[in-house]
């Protein structure tokens, strides 16, 4: 299928006052953004504790976060200023390149490894979502690289870097949330198999009418955890008791949010909570989740520390592939594909 004359919303923008049919949601679907809160926000975490004597004050907090919120931000995580400049830079830097080098890496197939593409799913979906994104495999790093655009020419170094820095994270994160649910430090890290990680640059261009359409709709991860950079434009919400919570950016802090896995994982102890974006009609806005993974054949089902007569478990034993490739065909959707996997 030939892709149309203009397959970006970056480059649609310049030439448009009100939005096109194909993105404005029926009325029932629409982000009602005066309903939104912005009386409290998602749970702080000093991750400096987790090397010290407040170790177990810091566990307790991560447990109480990811039982109640599901989503947590965490700053003094070891990640250095410089690099996460650098990141947010060439991010921009890339989205802001010509339309003829941009395209290079443009695709429709979902399952290419490294794409520039549009909305969520081109061929499946029925309302688009205003946003554009470029999707990097980036574990192991030296099996993709090759594959990463060249232009802007520090691309790859600055991207290359920003993610071993995000892996570090989350395998020190996934240690800390397997002892917060009473398992051994590397229970999470031994049931990913070979791991796996992927990064989506989200370019959110001002839109004329956000009130009528997502940058992404509500949504929970398919993946282990997430571990997300923003600028300084707000736009994530968080569902919390039916309410949308904003959660404004603080300068070089990460949100992290538990993945459908960590749920199953940790036998619904944990939960995997929707989200969505939405967008404003000044402002773009970059936000780059890091999805952390399980390798494709790593088998996830409930940690058997964690199952009792009291506590039977509610999932299946089953593949990441087949989890993964049952999220894509649905795409995405305020039901999760975890009703799929339950016993």
């Amino acid at each position: 299928m030939a892709a149309p004359t203009k397959p970006l919303v970056s480059d649609l923008v310049s030439s448009i006052s009100s939005l096109p049919a194909n993105y404005v949601r029926p009325d029932c679907d629409r982000p009602n953004l005066s309903e939104v809160t912005l009386d409290y926000s998602i749970p702080l975490i000093d991750l400096q504790g987790l090397h010290g004597p407040d170790h177990s004050k810091v566990i307790k907090e991560i447990a109480e976060a990811c039982k109640y919120y599901g989503f947590f931000q965490v700053k003094n995580h070891g990640v250095p200023k410089e690099v996460i400049d650098k990141m947010l830079s060439i991010s921009r830097e890339f989205f802001h390149l010509p339309v003829s080098e941009r395209m290079k890496n443009y695709s429709d197939d979902p399952m290419k490894m490294t794409r520039l593409s549009t909305s969520f799913n081109v061929k499946t979906e029925k309302v688009s979502n205003w946003r554009d994104y470029l999707r990097l495999h980036c574990f192991p790093l030296e099996d993709y690289i090759h594959e990463w655009p060249t232009n802007p020419p520090s691309f790859r170094e600055d991207v290359g870097k920003y993610c071993k820095n995000a892996r570090e994270l989350a395998l020190r994160l996934l240690d800390a949330i397997s002892e917060s649910l009473g398992l051994e430090r590397d229970y999470m890290n031994s049931a990913l198999g070979k791991h796996g990680q992927h990064l989506a640059i989200n370019f959110y261009p001002p839109c004329p009418q956000p009130e009528l359409t997502y940058g992404l709709p509500g949504h929970a991860d398919p993946n282990v955890i997430t571990i997300l950079l923003q600028d300084d434009v707000p736009g994530l919400q968080v569902l919390k008791e039916g309410k949308w919570i904003a959660v404004n950016p603080i300068p070089y802090t990460f949100i992290v949010n538990l993945g459908d896995q960590i749920q199953v994982l940790s036998n619904d102890c944990y939960k995997s909570v929707l989200h969505r974006a939405v967008v404003n009609c000044s402002k773009e806005r970059i936000s780059i989740p890091t999805f952390y993974c399980p390798s494709p054949d790593a088998v996830i089902g409930p940690a058997p520390q964690l199952i009792d007569d009291d506590h039977p478990p509610l999932y299946r034993n089953y593949s990441y592939s087949e989890y993964y490739q049952k999220f894509w065909n649905r795409g995405l959707n305020s039901e999760t594909c975890l009703d799929m996997f339950k016993n």
